[in-house]
């Protein structure tokens, strides 16, 4: 605690925090469950047990709800994906690495996560070009990997790259509970575009173990 802090104000800080953690699960949960159109800021404050006008104190509007829920989404996948990724130097290894850590992240059925696939940054109004923007920061990661890829000339990068994304994140549509796991899942993904685009002598990799 800092020297010019007193206890009482550390105190009104920690139930401030806690308050406004509170107020984002249970919007997460709702825009989740409800949509984020349906949802309105009573519903939220109730959820919390908190009188509707003071959820202003925390969040200004509806929407910038929504942007603290994404960026906590995404800052829960980015950080599971750069782990994941750290020890890998192999294009293809690292590719699949992110991609089993995302869809762990996804499979979890976190409602921060899923927001980020229920609602669109459309939704969000005046936000949605930093909605956006988070997005791309994340998508990044992607790019880099595919564009390290030796890949055979003419082949589509921004194809490839959206084709991933777009299976992984609807993950909680077609994976079943007891399946195979997000690591097989995503080895299998990985080999079969290796065995059709990688012209390297080492591929197709079909020979690996399953995990």
């Amino acid at each position: 605690m800092n020297a010019s802090t007193s206890p009482q104000t550390a105190g009104r800080a920690t139930r401030h925090d806690n308050r406004r953690q509170r107020l984002l699960d249970a919007a997460a949960g709702l825009f989740r469950e409800r949509g984020f159109h349906v949802t309105s800021m009573r519903d939220i404050a109730r959820a919390v047990g908190m009188l509707s006008g003071s959820i202003y104190y925390h969040f200004s509007s509806k929407e910038e709800m929504l942007l603290a829920v994404y960026e906590e989404g995404l800052r829960h996948i980015a950080a599971r994906f750069d782990a994941a990724v750290a020890e890998e130097t192999d294009p293809w290894r690292r590719l699949e690495a992110g991609c089993a850590a995302h869809l762990e992240a996804m499979l979890e059925l976190s409602d921060y996560t899923q927001v980020m696939i229920r609602v669109t940054p459309q939704e969000a109004g005046s936000l949605s070009d930093r909605l956006l923007e988070l997005r791309d920061q994340y998508e990044a990661r992607f790019r880099e990997f595919i564009q390290a890829l030796p890949l055979p000339e003419g082949a589509d990068r921004r194809y490839l790259r959206l084709l991933l994304i777009g299976g992984l994140n609807w993950s909680h549509v077609w994976y079943h509970p007891g399946g195979d796991s997000p690591a097989v899942i995503a080895r299998r993904m990985i080999d079969l575009l290796r065995l059709r685009l990688d012209p390297s002598p080492e591929s197709p990799p079909t020979s690996r173990q399953p995990l």
